[in-house]
């Protein structure tokens, strides 16, 4: 016997009326009118092949057929509301996985408060943050080791789309005895006679870019790179150098005793976007948490002002 053409609606229609045990009380429950309740039970036990309910005038009862059949259609239907309870938070973007990466700054001073702001929406999200080195964002974005990237901006090709979310300039991060905290704007002149400490290689590439058109006496070279961020603020809070870095770490700056200073004209401009992969689409949950990174970033930026 094939049961194939079993539907929820038979089955809701079945439980309805073992509960009610009545056909007109159990189209009313359903919505439905009692021809139609009656014409759903008459599919159903063609179905299953055997009668499920004794029929009186005043009254319909389970068969013994219909007693055994009630346990399994009632998990049926257990089964079947949990499975549309799942889609529907889907749908609406309140339950999934959604894996996150950003290089360590954006990581520890962004996306917690942002992750708290998003789940006080959406409490059944499950977003895993991940420190991802700015050089290899876009490549584990491709690779699917996380479904968002934010951070700043890198070559794409061709599997990957970034979404603009804010511009931010390098700034001098020192001491604040540090000579050069008594300018409000350094020169390049002063800057390229001070001992300047890059962070990574992105960073390294970053403060070996400024200037670069100039000739090679007015460039800006760091003197020394480390491979983390705290380690160079670290230096800096010593007096020992200062640190370029874009404007949007001074949260995590300011708390290690840093002060930031602008540097002269021509600035350098670091945007900061989202990635994700192109020939992958997202899944509901993690468009959801994109479209309010969008939102949510480019305000968290402004406040820092």
């Amino acid at each position: 016997m094939a049961l194939s053409r079993l539907n929820a609606r038979q089955l809701e229609t079945f439980l309805a009326i073992a509960d009610c045990g009545s056909i007109a009380r159990a189209a009313d429950r359903v919505c439905l009118t009692p021809s139609a309740v009656s014409q759903l039970l008459s599919e159903l036990e063609r179905e299953v092949g055997f009668r499920l309910f004794d029929r009186t005038t005043r009254r319909v009862s389970l068969t013994v057929a219909g007693g055994d059949f009630l346990p399994a259609a009632t998990a049926a239907m257990t089964q079947l509301r949990a499975a549309e309870r799942s889609a529907k938070h889907i749908r609406e973007r309140a339950s999934g996985v959604i894996r996150v990466g950003a290089p360590l700054v954006l990581c520890a001073a962004v996306l917690p408060d942002a992750i708290a702001a998003y789940r006080q929406r959406h409490p059944n999200v499950t977003i895993r943050p991940s420190d991802v080195e700015v050089e290899k964002l876009v490549a584990s974005v491709a690779d699917g080791q996380i479904d968002i990237g934010l951070g700043p901006n890198q070559p794409l090709g061709e599997g990957v789309s970034a979404t603009p979310l804010f511009d931010s300039p390098w700034v001098v991060w020192c001491s604040p005895q540090h000579a050069l905290a008594r300018y409000d704007v350094v020169p390049w002149e002063v800057l390229r006679e001070t001992p300047i400490v890059a962070t990574g290689r992105d960073h390294e590439y970053s403060v070996t870019r400024m200037l670069s058109d100039q000739p090679e006496d007015h460039r800006v070279l760091p003197v020394e790179i480390v491979e983390n961020v705290t380690t160079a603020f670290g230096l800096a809070r010593a007096g020992l150098c200062v640190t370029l870095a874009p404007d949007y770490v001074q949260g995590f700056a300011r708390s290690q005793g840093l002060v930031m200073r602008r540097t002269g004209k021509p600035e350098t401009i670091r945007q900061i976007c989202l990635y994700h992969a192109r020939a992958r689409a997202l899944s509901p949950a993690a468009a959801g948490f994109h479209a309010f990174l969008v939102e949510w970033v480019g305000e968290w930026y402004r406040a820092l002002a």
